[in-house]
């Protein structure tokens, strides 16, 4: 099978190019002009957003599998090509990364101004948003990819700007900036790197032996010998190449018991970055469990599946079991990601087309959720300058805003009815319980822990009397709404009214299913008598 690339503008470039190159136009704005690099930083995420939405736009969701494709030569000799193609469930989060950077680049508009301390005067203003602009663009081509090669190059590149972003720009307002402080940075982010570099190494073998055995790089045209016949892996060829795959997306992803660098580098990092790290950087992980295991890998993947849905289901309840227990704001956001990310990874492998329908749709909302969550909490944190829970109290006196959109945040994450994450989860459980009934009623309890991490987390916080040191708390500025009123807003609107999203993430989805060769169970009618 030959892959035919689209003729005329190669938009699916501009999307990834266009932040890289605003990345570098940022950093090359002199040391005094910050504002200036700030503007021009969000002038360029706003820009790749259009680009973004032109790309919704134009795909059409009953049309080929993969398309405004671009292939061009590049190491023919190892036959290795740029090769760009997106499907329904790239699309979708391609369009989420596109719309959280501004927000987090608006969030983060003074985390980066220098203070009068030795150890921050090295830390120009315009490289945190050059940083950013990095990863989106890295983020983006790894979406697009559909070559493995090109996909693993950025899969791995970019860990080098977040290394950075956690490691050098961390979470001052609450540690300050002192070496202490600095350490602590240093240890999130080095611990970052070194889980995700040792997972890329492994991959990395896995790369090589895919083409010892294909004979090329190319996504399409593998998957299309395969499921020709053309192409036959031995089953233990294949479990390996799959296991070697699979690692490295459960480390990004992340999937317990390769979690532990999370909380840390969330912890660690600024509220924007750790926005930038669960709500963008680590959907790469579990998007690419979709387009690669089980495309690529569809005996292996059904293989390993028992073993996956464990790991999955201990994600669900350790991270909200661990959520519960935690005295830290965005540690606990963190340990609620990983049960979060437990419900995703369990809804790709429930396969069903429900499950991976609702794992889809749980990865966009949940980065929208998260962002809320998130974001509201930093610039909660900014304003006392602590992470803890026990330092706050009655904040709804003061800032009623700010604790009425928390709340919300809040409330998506535990997925109430109404609000985005509900109908991703509910679709998860559905399509998990029609094929794995016992895993389906186990993950259930992550639910009820969400409620119990959520309303307490509120009521600590906002709820009760009044904290000392908190009585001119400042409410949400106009910055600050401009930053969550959208999100806010999408949360409604898509816990409303899914259906602009499923309609373009299902077509992905049935391909999915025929990869792997899956029929939805069919439920067991009674005759009637």
């Amino acid at each position: 099978m030959s892959v035919v690339a689209n003729a005329g503008f190669p938009l699916l470039t501009a999307t990834a190019v266009l932040p890289a190159v605003g990345a570098i136009a940022t950093a090359a704005v002199p040391a005094a002009r910050r504002t200036t690099a700030k503007w021009l930083a969000l002038l360029f995420s706003l820009a790749t957003l259009v680009l973004a939405a032109i790309v919704l736009v134009r795909f059409e969701p009953g049309g080929d599998r993969y398309q405004l494709v671009e292939s061009h030569a590049w190491i023919a000799d190892f036959g290795v090509r740029y090769e760009l193609g997106v499907d329904g469930i790239a699309v979708a989060l391609i369009a989420l990364t596109a719309l959280l950077i501004p927000f987090v680049i608006l969030a983060g508009w003074h985390d980066a101004d220098p203070l009068e301390t030795k150890s921050s005067r090295w830390r120009p203003t315009q490289g945190f948003f050059a940083l950013i602009l990095l990863v989106e663009a890295m983020v983006i081509i790894s979406f697009e990819a559909t070559d493995v090669f090109l996909f693993y190059i950025f899969f791995e590149a970019m860990l080098i700007p977040m290394y950075f972003l956690i490691g050098g720009f961390g979470d001052r307002a609450h540690a300050g900036d002192d070496d202490a402080a600095a350490t602590q940075r240093s240890y999130a982010a080095v611990k970052f790197l070194l889980y995700n570099l040792a997972g890329g190494l492994i991959m990395l073998a896995a790369v090589i032996g895919l083409y010892v055995v294909a004979g090329n790089f190319s996504l399409q045209e593998i998957a299309a010998a395969r499921a020709s016949g053309e192409l036959d892996m031995a089953t233990n060829t294949e479990r390996l190449l799959f296991l070697g795959f699979f690692f490295a997306f459960a480390v990004k992803a992340p999937l317990w018991p390769l979690h532990t660098w999370l909380p840390n580098a969330m912890g660690e990092a600024t509220a924007p970055v750790a926005v930038l790290i669960t709500a963008v950087v680590d959907k790469v992980g579990t998007f690419a469990m979709l387009r690669f295991c089980l495309q690529l890998f569809p005996e292996a993947s059904k293989w390993a599946t028992p073993v996956i849905l464990v790991l999955a289901l201990i994600s669900i309840i350790y991270g909200a079991l661990l959520a519960v227990g935690q005295r830290d704001i965005k540690r606990l956001v963190a340990y609620a990601s990983i049960s979060h990310f437990g419900f995703i990874i369990l809804g790709i492998f429930a396969m069903t087309s429900q499950g991976q329908s609702g794992a889809t749709l749980y990865m966009v909302n949940h980065g929208i959720s998260t962002a809320a969550l998130m974001l509201v909490a930093g610039f909660l944190i900014s304003r006392r300058g602590s992470r803890l829970i026990a330092d706050y109290g009655g904040v709804q006196k003061v800032a009623p805003v700010l604790a009425g959109t928390f709340l919300i945040g809040g409330l998506a994450t535990l997925s109430l009815p109404g609000l985005a994450p509900f109908v991703s989860e509910f679709l998860v459980l559905v399509g998990t319980f029609a094929r794995y009934p016992v895993i389906g009623i186990i993950a259930t309890l992550g639910i009820v822990l969400a409620a119990l991490y959520v309303l307490v987390l509120y009521q600590r916080t906002m709820t009760g009397p009044l904290k000392p040191g908190l009585e001119k708390l400042p409410d949400l500025r106009v910055r600050e709404l401009v930053v969550i009123t959208p999100l806010i807003a999408l949360l409604i609107f898509l816990g409303v009214y899914p259906k602009p999203l499923t309609e373009i993430v299902n077509p992905a989805v049935e391909h999915t299913m025929s990869d792997v060769q899956k029929k939805d169970p069919q439920p067991e009618v009674e005759a009637a008598k």
